[in-house]
């Protein structure tokens, strides 16, 4: 008689699985699967053994979009923001150094304690001389990283690793008919391709620059170019690094990016810069307007802005070398431009290269 009652109440009413929850823990444990297949895929990269093309199926793509990315971007680039006790900076920040092998020496300012917060540390500024620019070639790499891909575009395909490829159309979207551009007045039968040519005679090239979390985050001008037009897609914040390109076909279309296009002394000329997880945010110094990485977006919607005005005729002149963006963590910078056939690249496929190097020229 001296016992108490337990009331319980029904197991579905005590624990409730949402389908969200649902959706995150399977998601999430499904990323972790695919960072341990990404390393093992660079271990046997390092051994020189050659990694065999294997393409996530539809339902893989889908599972992976369902891990909350974009929210957790924000979160992060917010988390950036926090600043850090004096006495807390040098622990933190050295050990970031260390996971992803940062080159302080580099830096314009080599104490740590300078650097408030995360996001000054990732966006900090490098010694006048430590990249130099490349006077002799015509184009130049516009930021740190890793050749994943370049060549010559064929078919209207584009290779964002060996063996795995994306629609040029699909990810610089319809061609933008002003008069501004300069764009050839190819008949509408012709491909997307050679209505994007404007020399008779002349190519079109691309060349896919990776920059890991350890690199130098500002992106520069490749050459000097104008810049007439800016499309902005929101979209996916997948991982973009070589294990997950070479295995989700057109995942720089299925990512938000940001696409320069404009012309250069041999025609068209872009750069976009591809978003991915952890990059809260994609910064173009001249264009207040973007906003990147907004909580909500139309699947398949971009935005378009002109730079071209009564007041501005010429748009933005770029010089090169000149500072161009930046991102908060490492992701992507894709080149895509006409040159005539004799342009040559002078880069080997996986390479590192740093910001200022010749990637080619005529």
């Amino acid at each position: 008689t001296d016992r108490k009652k337990l009331h319980t109440a029904p197991v579905g009413q005590v624990f409730r699985l949402r389908p969200l929850h649902v959706l995150v823990a399977t998601g999430g444990g499904y990323a972790g699967y695919r960072k341990y297949e990404d390393y093992k895929l660079e271990q046997m990269e390092k051994r020189g053994i050659e990694v065999p093309v294997k393409l996530a199926s539809e339902w893989e793509v889908a599972l992976y979009k369902s891990v909350p990315t974009r929210l957790l971007s924000r979160a992060w680039g917010r988390l950036n923001q926090v600043e850090l006790p004096t006495w807390l900076r040098k622990p933190v920040y050295s050990l970031y150094i260390w996971t992803f092998g940062v080159n302080m020496k580099e830096a314009a300012v080599e104490d740590l304690h300078h650097y408030r917060n995360l996001s000054e540390f990732f966006r900090r500024k490098l010694k006048p001389q430590a990249r130099p620019v490349c006077c002799l070639h015509s184009v130049i790499s516009p930021s740190d990283g890793k050749i994943l891909n370049f060549g010559q575009i064929k078919n209207c395909e584009v290779e964002q690793v060996k063996g795995v490829t994306y629609s040029l159309e699909s990810f610089l979207g319809p061609r933008v008919c002003t008069e501004e551009l300069q764009f050839s007045q190819a008949p509408s039968g012709n491909s997307f391709q050679q209505q994007l040519v404007t020399k008779e005679g002349n190519e079109l090239y691309h060349c896919v620059i990776y920059l890991a979390p350890g690199d130098y985050h500002c992106f520069h001008s490749p050459t000097d170019w104008r810049v007439s037009h800016r499309r902005h897609f929101p979209g996916s914040l997948m991982s973009v690094n070589p294990g997950v390109a070479r295995w989700i076909k057109e995942l720089f279309c299925h990512n938000e990016r940001v696409v320069l296009t404009g012309d250069w002394k041999y025609g068209f000329f872009s750069l976009t810069a591809v978003g991915a997880t952890n990059v809260g945010s994609i910064r173009i110094y001249f264009d207040q307007d973007l906003h990147t990485n907004s909580p909500s977006y139309s699947k398949g919607s971009y935005n378009d802005f002109s730079f071209v005005s009564n007041n501005n005729k010429e748009g933005i002149s770029m010089r090169k070398g000149e500072h161009l963006g930046e991102f908060n963590l490492g992701s992507t910078i894709v080149l895509i431009f006409e040159a005539p056939k004799d342009f040559k690249f002078h880069l080997k496929a996986g390479q590192k290269i740093h910001f200022g190097e010749a990637l080619g020229s005529l």
